[in-house]
């Protein structure tokens, strides 16, 4: 017997916009070239969570020799009331070269001409929260000068 299943659905969270402290490039790793972007704030607005985000964690990206942006973050964001909820975001970022050129040099570009997606686990202690430890995320974003903007989806 063939079941049908379900197909997966999008539920909008929440938009993150991740204020950014300047670049601390490392040089050449084993996998590409390494850079650490400290978060230093930020807010989180939406219909399911809303807040800050805390002056605490980084992206540790990694770019491949193909232009293939490797993003992986970690920071925390404190609720509106009070809660704090960990968020581990990894992804990818890619496009034509002039885009990612332009993006380099802090000019806007249009979010469609670029590829940024994500996933995230989000994690907290606090009861009135406890869904977000047993659901997954998606996420596209945008990279703007001092900032990335984040929209967050719950896969259902």
């Amino acid at each position: 017997m063939t079941q049908t299943l379900p197909s997966p659905k999008l539920r909008h969270i929440c938009d993150l916009f991740v204020l950014l402290d300047p670049i601390r490039d490392m040089g050449a790793g084993q996998a590409g070239q390494r850079r650490i972007i400290p978060i230093v704030g930020g807010r989180v607005s939406g219909p399911a969570l809303n807040g800050l985000i805390l002056n605490l964690g980084a992206d540790w990206q990694t770019i491949w020799a193909n232009g293939v942006a490797e993003l992986d973050t970690r920071y925390a964001i404190e609720t509106e009331d009070g809660a704090t909820i960990e968020i581990r975001n990894y992804g990818y970022r890619h496009g034509p070269a002039e885009v990612l050129a332009a993006i380099a040099r802090g000019e806007e570009v249009s979010p469609d001409s670029y590829y940024m997606r994500t996933h995230a686990r989000l994690e907290t202690g606090d009861p009135r929260y406890d869904w977000v430890n047993r659901t997954l995320f998606v996420g596209s974003g945008a990279r703007k000068a001092g900032q990335v903007v984040v929209s967050l989806f719950a896969l259902e």
